[in-house]
């Protein structure tokens, strides 16, 4: 029987990773179409797929960091401050293409739900005080709540304070983020069966049907989405390396961007962006920081998602939008989406706050937020792709430049 089993996924097994990816998105679609019934009962292997990723993802950063350097040699270079040079025009660039859109596309929406519950944060200023004193939280808290800004923290102080230990302290760190490391490529080979699983039960329980009521909406945070994936980061991608970006653009689509969309979780894809990183071989002592750093400020997505709705309800309600507020609010929502890891409902509960900016009811705001949840089921997939393939991407960028330059 086993010799049978084995002859027949032999030659599954010879694939790559992400054509086996491909093959359980194409088997999940397939079970919904015969059995929806089915396909909720599958959704235990997306379940176990997500949790095991974000239950490894903060032990994995903070080993990582850690052990990077503690092991880093004096004077070797990190690319760092390119990577969040490029964090900050990427978020930027992507709430003007959402600003521009609005403009050339504006969208009405039927204020008529229920107001969600929430605590969205009243300013920018809450936004960053949370921020800051997330970063000093208690580290095992930080690494149960997978705070990452704090597990950062701690990993890069306790990093520089064992620079200075014996060599055989730092190895067994260096053997502990290897021993880390072989758990999360474990974790990421059982990826198409938890990609099989997560596309036939949200098809199965959420379908098409809730979505058709806001396609335009909805059809213009895509297009952003896509426009900046395929459009806007290319170029600046260029600007760091001067040659054709496409194959690196393409790359990370494929090794990043398709497991974050099915998984809806930055934090979940950390281990995999790290994976992705080794495979393009970037400088470790950068993509150990960047990655997971990425993964809490650089939301491109998140500050379409907030720039999109936020202009839709103020068309809504025929209030004037000039050039000037619209700039404004790009660069509100960069800043706002640079808070939205640590904020409960991700990005959608920030737009109370870009709303404000028009003199929008806190009411009335929140009745935006709650369309947006109709319609996250394709918009929060579609905006942690490009959140988290844009981390990798901007990394490699960074390196890339590095190396180019003549010593």
């Amino acid at each position: 029987m086993f010799s049978a089993l084995s002859t027949v996924f032999r030659p599954l097994m010879r694939l790559g990773l992400v054509a086996q990816i491909a093959l359980g998105i194409v088997a999940g679609v397939l079970l919904v179409i015969i059995s929806p019934d089915a396909a909720r009962s599958v959704a235990l292997l997306g379940q176990l797929f997500v949790k095991a990723l974000k239950a490894v993802a903060p032990v994995l950063v903070f080993v990582l960091v850690a052990a990077a350097i503690a092991g880093h040699k004096q004077g070797q270079p990190t690319h760092i401050r390119g990577v969040l040079l490029l964090y900050v025009v990427g978020t930027l660039a992507a709430a003007m293409v959402a600003v521009i859109a609005s403009f050339l596309m504006p969208t009405e929406l039927s204020l008529d739900l229920t107001g969600v519950s929430g605590n969205p944060p009243s300013n920018i200023g809450e936004i960053l005080e949370n921020l800051v004193l997330s970063a000093v939280n208690n580290p095992v808290k930080a690494l149960l709540e997978a705070n990452f800004i704090a597990i950062l923290v701690w990993a890069v102080g306790l990093g520089f304070m064992l620079r200075n230990a014996s060599d055989t302290t730092r190895q067994g760190l260096d053997d502990l983020s290897e021993a880390v490391s072989g758990i999360v490529r474990g974790v990421i080979r059982l990826a198409p069966l938890g990609i099989f699983g997560l596309v036939a039960n949200t098809l199965a329980e959420s379908g098409i049907g809730a979505l058709l009521g806001y396609g335009q909406l909805l059809g213009v945070i895509v297009g952003c989405m896509l426009f900046v994936a395929l459009v806007t980061n290319p170029l600046i991608v260029f600007w760091q390396i001067r040659r054709n970006p496409y194959p690196l653009v393409f790359e990370c689509l494929r090794g990043s961007a398709i497991t974050a969309f099915f998984t809806r979780s930055s934090a979940a894809n950390i281990p995999v962006n790290l994976a992705l990183s080794d495979r393009l071989n970037l400088d470790s002592d950068t993509y150990t920081i960047s990655i997971p750093l990425g993964a809490t400020v650089n939301m491109a997505g998140a500050a379409i998602t907030i720039s999109v709705i936020t202009l839709a309800t103020a068309h809504t309600l025929g209030i004037p939008v000039d050039f000037g507020t619209a700039l404004l609010l790009s660069v509100v929502s960069a800043l706002a989406a640079c808070g939205v890891s640590g904020v409960a409902g991700g990005s959608l509960l920030l737009i109370p706050l870009a709303t404000s900016l028009f003199g929008i009811p806190t009411e009335v705001a929140m009745q935006a937020v709650a369309i947006g949840f109709v319609i996250s089921v394709v918009q929060d997939s579609a905006e942690t792709a490009l959140n988290s393939s844009t981390d990798v991407l901007f990394t490699a960028a960074a390196c890339y430049r590095a190396d180019a330059k003549p010593a």
